[in-house]
């Protein structure tokens, strides 16, 4: 995950000197006062990536039994608000739903019931950003961003009696996490539209360990934390 950010964000800075290139000559400004708003709104849709970091205690660092994490895209919806204080700083709230599935793999099973969990969550995801932008270059303008959030698992099984013995993966319900990313605002004719990418780092520990402190699935596991990245197309 950190070499797909890594190269995104290559990939971003290229696009954005490109960008400020190809539009160095003047152009007609599209949505000339939009900024000036001191409040504004949107909404935005896009696609995650979610993963896990497993950190083990310290008597099963050695052994063979790293939990394997099988990733798929999910989907985000939300809204946002944004207070502007000056042309190069912004805070936004954007609270959004977020879908996602991730497969863990344990080792040292034979049958499919004990070695696969399939962990799909529905998040509520509310994070508050700090938005530093360049200066406007004729109809785009480039930035950065950062915040802390906190977010919601409507399927975390938190409270569920069961645990893996039964095939049920536990998780926290509420989680905190900081957040870093970049993005480009458009000015369109009739809106602005922004496409940005995130990276979200869980920072408590999300997991509910099995009744058994033995037990195969979680008593080898110190820490278990949510890592993810949000690409984001936005609507103002």
């Amino acid at each position: 995950m950190k070499k797909l950010f890594f190269v995104l964000a290559v990939l971003f800075i290229a696009n954005s000197a490109h960008a400020q290139w190809f539009f160095n000559k003047e152009r007609l400004a599209n949505l000339e006062n939009f900024d000036k708003k001191r409040l504004s709104w949107g909404y935005f849709l896009g696609f995650n990536s979610y993963d896990f970091k497993f950190d083990y205690k310290k008597q099963y660092q050695d052994d063979n039994t790293d939990i394997q994490v099988e990733r798929s895209a999910g989907f985000n919806v939300g809204l946002i608000g944004d207070l502007r204080f000056n042309d190069y700083l912004n805070l936004r709230l954007e609270p959004g739903l977020y879908f996602t599935q991730r497969n863990l793999t344990f080792s040292g099973f034979e049958d499919r019931k004990d070695y696969l969990r399939e962990v799909k969550s529905t998040y509520i995801h509310i994070p508050l950003l700090l938005k530093v932008s360049t200066k406007r270059l004729n109809n785009i303008k480039p930035f950065v961003v950062g915040g802390i959030s906190t977010s919601i698992n409507l399927s975390s099984n938190e409270k569920n009696p069961e645990d893996n013995e039964q095939g049920k993966f536990r998780m926290t319900k509420s989680t905190n996490y900081y957040e870093l990313g970049f993005g480009i605002d458009f000015y369109l004719y009739y809106f602005k539209f922004t496409p940005s990418i995130r990276g979200v780092f869980a920072m408590s520990n999300e997991l509910v360990p099995d009744d058994d402190p033995n037990s195969p699935w979680t008593g080898n596991i110190d820490k278990l934390s949510t890592r993810g990245i949000f690409v984001n197309f936005t609507f103002q």
